[in-house]
């Protein structure tokens, strides 16, 4: 058979400080690879490069890449805005599926034409382990580890036992220090390396996004002023640190609500620009309220302007549907009437009988063409690190007179302090969750858009 020779047409422009290429020559001799750190700092990048390496001459055929999803890994490993491995090599490389799975075939050159696979894979669920199974593994590669489930962690270090070149990369930003992550893994083999009981070699490094020498001083300080100095992800995110989270969820919002409220708010006549309004609706029950919220996001992501909210206390266990339906009819026609037009409705998915009450209200009064639907109903977290991040970035506005319930909302919302393994919003009754998760089912399925802004 005629071999067919690649040509590599262009050199991957990416530099590595002597921190990064220290870690990725440790990687050669360990068994186990963890880069921790901020993000932007290059972690991924350097566990990507030590596998590509060890893929050239591994006796193994079938790989492991994990993320929070099967997306997730194919973006952050696979691509890695164009340092991934289908990057690293490319011409010798194609994407397909192997037993139903996501896959990567490397064939060429850089393997002596000996096929590798890479498997991509889903773990944040409980049951996402069950998608490695029957397959053994050589080599793990994991992005976001501090994400995945313990059931995959453990199903994956099991389908690696058997590997003729075992090797493990991880890459987490800091997380709570008292993650199970940590005490079941991480700080535990490093604790075993220093007292001499653990095999095979541990390479632990922590990076800031001042290691990574790709991005301009004038770059990094972009990124660090897009972030509430006072926040857990700032500390997280740009100083890498691992923190507790504990006191006020929007600590800088809370204060400047006290001493410059003015600075955030507009009036109706200064809502310009508008490329769509939604509307969140969060329903309540014994103890909670019912909750609507609508924002609008204005062109090309660059704002998000609360236009108005309301809360309305439940009485009883027991809502009435067409008291609620009227509600949220008067809420839609002074949207309608101050702004002129609804996008969008939002609603929390778990309550499909109202949903198709409000459905039934808006038909009754002339609103039968409201778009009413599910909520994404992203990771809490996610949707308060995009709130914090526009706020600081001075992206986030409120209509004055108009938002009271959302704004007091904010400024109450505390992290649990019963919840020491990872960041959790309290909600036990004592503030108002509702206006929060109403105001966050109008942006969160743009989430992504609105980063990309910055």
């Amino acid at each position: 058979m005629e071999t067919r020779s690649v040509i590599k047409k262009r050199t991957i422009p990416y530099n590595f400080s002597d921190k990064h290429i220290e870690y990725i020559k440790k990687c050669i001799d360990c068994e186990i690879n963890v880069a921790e750190g901020a993000i932007r700092a290059g972690k991924t990048v350097d566990n990507i490069y030590a596998l590509a390496y060890e893929l050239r001459n591994t006796q193994d055929r079938i790989h492991l890449a994990t993320g929070s999803t099967v997306a997730n890994a194919k973006l952050n490993i696979g691509d890695a805005n164009g340092f991934g491995l289908e990057y690293i090599f490319r011409g010798q490389s194609s994407w397909g599926k192997y037993k139903s799975n996501e896959a990567l075939f490397i064939c060429g050159p850089a393997t002596k034409y000996k096929q590798r696979i890479v498997i991509f894979a889903g773990s944040s669920k409980e049951n996402n382990y069950k998608s490695i199974r029957g397959n053994s593994y050589g080599m793990w590669i994991a992005t976001e580890i501090n994400l995945h489930h313990d059931k995959t962690i453990k199903e994956a270090f099991n389908r690696t036992v058997a590997a003729k070149k075992r090797k493990i990369f991880w890459d987490l930003n800091p997380d709570n220090p008292n993650a199970k992550i940590y005490k079941d893994y991480i700080d535990k083999y490093s604790k075993q390396l220093s007292e001499g009981t653990l095999l095979g070699g541990y390479n632990y490094q922590h990076f800031t996004i001042d290691d990574n020498i790709n991005i301009s001083d004038e770059r990094k300080a972009v990124i660090k002023s897009q972030y509430d100095p006072n926040s857990i992800w700032y500390l997280r995110d740009i100083l890498g640190v691992r923190v507790v989270a504990e006191g006020l969820v929007y600590r800088t919002f809370a204060e400047r609500t006290r001493n410059d409220k003015q600075s955030y708010l507009i009036t109706t006549e200064d809502v310009r620009d508008v490329m769509e309004i939604n509307i969140g609706v969060d329903f309540g029950g014994s103890g909670s309220a019912h909750a609507f919220v609508a924002s609008a996001i204005t062109r090309s992501y660059s704002k998000l302007i609360v236009l108005s909210s309301e809360r309305h206390l439940c009485d009883s266990e027991e809502i009435d549907p067409n008291e609620l339906g009227m509600l949220f009819v008067d809420f839609c026609l002074k949207i309608l009437n101050l702004f002129g037009n609804i996008t969008n409705v939002y609603c929390d998915s778990a309550e499909q009988t109202l949903i198709a009450g409000l459905k039934s209200s808006a038909r009754n009064h002339g609103l039968g063409w409201l778009r009413i639907g599910n909520a994404l109903k992203t990771e809490i977290n996610d949707r308060i690190r995009l709130t914090t991040r526009m706020f600081s970035q001075g992206r986030l506005l409120f209509v004055e007179g108009q938002c009271d319930s959302l704004i007091n909302a904010l400024c109450q919302a505390v992290w649990d302090p019963k919840e020491i393994t990872k960041f959790v919003r309290l909600d036990d009754g004592t503030s108002d969750i509702d206006s929060l998760d109403g105001f966050e089912y109008t942006y969160e399925k743009s989430i992504s858009r609105f980063i990309r802004t910055e």
